[in-house]
Order: structure tokens, then sequence, then C-alpha cells
């Protein structure tokens, strides 16, 4: 059994179908020519059964019989039924039966023939199929006729009838259901494998695809789906069509990362490449350079090593996926992640005024992410604030507002501030790798934000940050017993 189930699943889908169609068409067909050839058998049957009983009605046949059986059985030869080749004969509890000598034969009787003479108060009929002496097969009647005047015996009547004919209708109306069942076996078998094929033909052009993607990784094939179809195969290949679109994209924004981080990396490199060369010229020819210029020099690689430093990390926070994000996320003190990052602000721009009005708010996020955020945020605002300017930072009902007083920047260059590596031009001598406000960005829609940057009114840029709530955690440390 279990060798027949394992073929039947390295079948192709496509075969299994249609044995299945089949099969359950062979089953309801079954059913219903079995149930058809037993009601057509009760039909004939109840027909024979309802000749013979009026036979047994006709006028003077009973007392003709028993008068014949039991009187003078050699006096009258007459047919009790002209036309009929008909089985009739009286039978008793003892003896031989008295068989017409009309009869084509004599009906072997039965012991449940004789109980019908011995239970005669009942006055029941007896249907049944026998067979005469002849082994033909026969409907037989027997019905309890009365007491024998000679030696008070009970007398039973049997008529019967060959059941050639009925036999004969039979077997041809099972051979027609047979051949028609075969038929709709083989047809259902046929169209099953048809529908089969026009059914997974969709799935049929997905693996194709699919193979075709695996074989050329081309992402942008597409497979053509019906606007107006809604059934499964339908719904798979939308899937499919979403997600090769989606895996284009992420190939395309990787593509874009890598020329973009290839790019930002070569102004650093190159310059601490020449820097490092000078350095080592001059060991080599002995000629030293003048201690002011050999300070540039070493201030120079520390500032370049920084920005490495910082551009290596800002593509690592980029190539993270969101599964190992997902794993971090946890009830934080939106408060608390911008007290921490005001602290690194001020070491960084010591000359500004940082003012800060701070009301608690939870939300759900990454800690250490959303703390990279802020700082992200300030620093942007320390960078483009003049020298002994102001920064005014509120937190409430979890709106951040980070404003400064710099330059501003220009309606032209809003729709691009938070895209990958984008400088604006006025900032390309300023330090920094154009990432900041793409990872603020990601980290504030990831924690189901958003973030706004725009020209605040008197001058300046104000960035605004929203985060939903969250639940206030409980307090660390045990529990206090009341």
């Amino acid at each position: 059994m279990n060798r027949v189930v394992r073929r039947f699943r390295s079948l192709p889908i496509r075969s299994r179908l249609a044995m299945l169609v089949a099969a359950a068409v062979a089953f309801a067909v079954a059913a219903v020519s079995v149930t058809c050839w037993f009601i057509v058998q009760g039909k004939l049957y109840q027909q024979v059964n309802d000749d013979l009983e009026e036979m047994a009605r006709r006028p003077g046949t009973v007392n003709s019989l028993l008068q014949r059986c039991t009187q003078n059985p050699q006096e009258n030869n007459t047919q009790l039924f002209p036309g009929r080749n008909n089985y009739v004969q009286a039978i008793k509890e003892e003896g031989s039966p008295c068989v017409d000598p009309t009869s084509p034969g004599t009906v072997k009787v039965t012991g449940s023939d004789k109980d019908v003479i011995k239970d005669a108060k009942n006055g029941q009929a007896l249907f049944r199929n026998g067979t005469d002496d002849d082994g033909n097969d026969v409907r037989v009647l027997t019905m309890y006729l009365g007491a024998d005047q000679n030696d008070s015996q009970g007398v039973a009547l049997q008529l019967a009838v060959s059941l050639k004919g009925t036999e004969s209708t039979l077997n041809e109306l099972a051979l027609i259901l047979l051949l028609v069942s075969g038929i709709g076996v083989v047809g259902a078998g046929a169209a099953g494998l048809a529908v089969a094929r026009a059914g997974l033909r969709p799935v049929d052009k997905l693996t194709e695809a699919v193979e075709h993607v695996a074989r050329t990784e081309d992402l942008s094939i597409r497979i053509p789906v019906e606007s107006d179809s809604d059934d499964e195969v339908a719904r798979l290949s939308r899937s499919f069509n979403s997600m090769t679109s989606a895996l284009a994209n992420s190939h395309e924004l990787q593509q874009q990362l890598i020329a973009d981080a290839g790019h930002e990396l070569r102004t650093p490199l190159t310059s601490l490449r020449t820097n490092i060369e000078l350095l080592t010229r001059s060991e080599e020819t002995g000629r030293p350079i003048p201690p002011a210029d050999r300070k540039a020099l070493l201030a120079s690689v520390t500032a370049q090593m920084t920005e490495l430093a910082s551009l290596i990390g800002d593509l690592q926070e980029l190539s993270r996926s969101e599964g190992q994000r997902g794993e971090r996320v946890q009830v934080v003190s939106l408060e608390d992640a911008v007290e921490s990052a005001l602290r690194r602000a001020r070491l960084r721009g010591p000359e500004l005024t940082i003012t800060a009005s701070l009301e608690p708010w939870y939300t759900r996020a990454e800690p250490a992410a959303l703390e990279r955020a802020v700082v992200n945020i300030l620093d942007n605002a320390v960078k483009f604030s003049p020298e002994g300017g102001t920064i005014d930072v509120r937190l409430s009902h979890g709106t951040l507002t980070v404003r400064d007083h710099g330059p501003g920047i220009p309606v032209e260059e809003l729709p691009h501030v938070f895209d990958r590596f984008w400088r604006s031009p006025s900032a390309r001598a300023l330090p920094g790798s154009g990432l900041g406000l793409s990872i603020v960005a990601r980290t504030v829609e990831q924690a189901g934000g958003q973030v706004t940057l725009g020209r605040a009114d008197g001058g300046g840029t104000v960035a605004t940050v929203r985060l939903p709530g969250a639940p206030t955690p409980p307090p660390e440390g045990p529990a206090l017993a009341p």
C-alpha cells in the first residue's frame, strides 16, 4: 500500500488530478449504475409478481386445480391458462406435487413452500426465485388453497413463470451500464487531464519564470494576470510578480548602495593615501616636514579615519536586516534617548547654546537605533549652526522638534534630504557621508513614526519627529511587599 502511495505521489500533478477525477467519476457512475440495476430488477420482479397474482385470481383457477389434483387428475386436461406457457401445480405437506398436464415442467418444492401450508391461517402468499426440474430459473408464487377431502392434508397452489426474459433484460441492462460507465470513466479521465492542463497552465508559466530567474538572474520577468481574476493561481502569480519586483528593487538599491559607498569611500581613502605617502617619503628621504605641516597632516589623517569609521558604521546600520532589528525592539524612553544624544551634541558643539524642554514619552523602538537617529538630527543642527548660535530642542506628547538658526535648506533640495548619500552642494566641504538623515528616516519609519525637515520661521531648519506612544514599562527591581 505504501509503495502504491509513493508511486502515486511521484506522478505529475496533472496526472494525479486526472486519476482522482476519474476515480471520483467511476465511484459515482458505479453507485448510480448499481442503484439503477437494482431498481429495474425490482420493477421487473414486481411486474412478474403482479402477473402471477392476476393468474391466481382468475375465476375457476383454484377450484379447477384443486378438483383436478384431489379427485380425478386424469379426467380434465384442459389448459388453465390458454396461450401462456406457465407452471401450474399443487403441493401437499406429504407426497409429490400434482402438476397440471399442460405445464412445461415441475417446479422444485422447498421447505418454505410447505411452510405456507403449515401457516395457512396467516393467509400469506410467498414469492421466491426457484428452478424447475431442468434447472431453468423461474419466479414462483405459492398460496394456500384448502384441505384435501380425501386425506385432510392442506393443499397449496404454485404458479411459476420463466425468468429467462427477465434475466436477459437485466443482463443487457448490466452490459449497457458497464459500457456507459467505462466510457464515462475514460471520458472523465480525459476531461480531468484537460482541465488539469488548463488549470495548471499558469503554474507551468510560473515554473518557467522561476527557472528562468534561477538560470539568468533576470528579475524583470513578469507573469501576465487577468485583472478580474482572483483565484488561487492568480493570487500566486501576483505574489510572484510582487516578489520579483521587490527583489529587483532590492538588487537595484544594493547596486546603488555599493556604487555610492565606493564613491564616498574613494575621497577619504585618496586623502589618506596622499597624506601617508607624504609622511613615508619624508621618513625615507630624511627630509623632515615642518612641525606645523606635520601636525596638520596628522590631524587630516585622524579626521579622515574618523570619517571612514562613521561611514562604515552608517553602512553597517543600513545593511542590517529587518529581522535583526525586530529582535531588539522594546519599550524605550524617548526622553532618555534625547538626553543622551544632547550630551554628545554639546561635546561636539561646545560653542553653541542648546536649550531643551523634554516631557516623558515612551515608544516601541530599538534603543541604540533610536538614540543614533536623534544624534544624527542634532549633529545636522550642530553642523549648520553659526558659531555662537542656538539650537532649540523640544519634546512634547511624542513630538520631537530640533530647530537651528543656520542658513536653512533651499526649497528645491527638501525632497532629497532623506536620500542615501545625498548632500547639499553647499555642504560638500563639510564632514559627513550623506547617510545620517537616511538612517533617521528609516529608524523612525520602523518605529511607526514620521519625520520631516523644513524651513523654520525666521530662518534656519526645523526637524520634526513624531513617534507613537507605548505603555509605560514596569519599574525594574523586586516588587515591595504591601
